[in-house]
């Protein structure tokens, strides 16, 4: 079931437009455009991208949520007005830190663009992090020590994947992958390779356009009490690394 033209006519009334001012932005005749509204016919993608960029509304909320029972000003709004994203924000425009709880992991792939969704996960803050859009994943397996599985990586979204660091950890969502958390390096410009701490797990690689969201690591929270004869060879040089990133970018800021 499609909401577009429920969506696109409440977005349209929340502006006081009329079907004639947005048929004339989108380079089309009213009679068109309202055929739309009234679900008598669906948008081309050519069109149906440039509704989404005309209310600043991304694809997948026009067409899977009913924004009448969202509250907007509370989702995030990217830089130059670009589409809203379901990122939680207060009236104050301060984040909220969103927990993925274990049991809901396997259905963020398919919940991670609907605002209802994230709305009802349980929420957090921690007031040593910078400024940033955060939220929390469950680890699960044993492939990125010394995190463990039952621990929480809280990640710091990502806008752009030019914003990506080689060697850096990254929460990496795909299509096929679900979600992960890895460490990334760039290939070329369209292909990213994920390596595992662990070395017992090989490498692989993903192209660009497969990423759906990508989220820096920021901090971790244990949720178990951590026993130094769990930690092997490969978890100490692990450790070491994500704290030799660490201290450089503290040095970056003390400088």
């Amino acid at each position: 079931m499609s909401y577009l033209s429920d969506n696109i006519r409440y977005l349209r009334a929340q502006k006081e437009l009329s079907q004639q001012k947005v048929a004339d932005s989108l380079l089309i005749t009213r009679a068109r455009y309202s055929k739309y509204e009234e679900g008598a016919s669906e948008p081309p993608l050519e069109v149906l991208l440039k509704i989404s960029r005309y209310f600043h509304v991304s694809v997948d909320l026009l067409i899977s949520v009913d924004l009448r029972k969202v509250p907007m000003q509370d989702l995030l709004k990217l830089e130059d007005n670009r589409i809203l994203l379901p990122i939680m924000v207060d009236p104050n425009g301060n984040n909220f830190i969103e927990i993925i709880p274990h049991k809901a992991r396997a259905g963020y792939l398919s919940g991670y663009a609907d605002p209802e969704f994230i709305q009802n996960l349980d929420q957090i803050s921690l007031p040593f992090l910078r400024e940033g859009k955060y939220r929390a994943f469950p680890i699960e397996g044993d492939s990125m020590p010394p995190h463990q599985e039952g621990s929480f990586i809280i990640g710091s979204y990502i806008e752009q994947l030019d914003y990506i660091r080689n060697g850096r950890t990254y929460i990496v969502m795909t299509a096929n992958e679900g979600v992960v958390y890895k460490r990334v390096y760039r290939i070329d410009q369209e292909t990213y390779e994920l390596h595992s701490d662990n070395t017992f797990y090989e490498p692989y690689r993903i192209k660009a356009y497969d990423i759906l969201e990508i989220w820096e690591y920021a901090c971790s929270i244990a949720t178990e009490e951590f026993k130094p004869e769990d930690l092997g060879e490969a978890d100490t040089k692990a450790m070491f690394q994500e704290i030799r990133h660490m201290l450089k970018d503290v040095m970056k800021k003390v400088n």
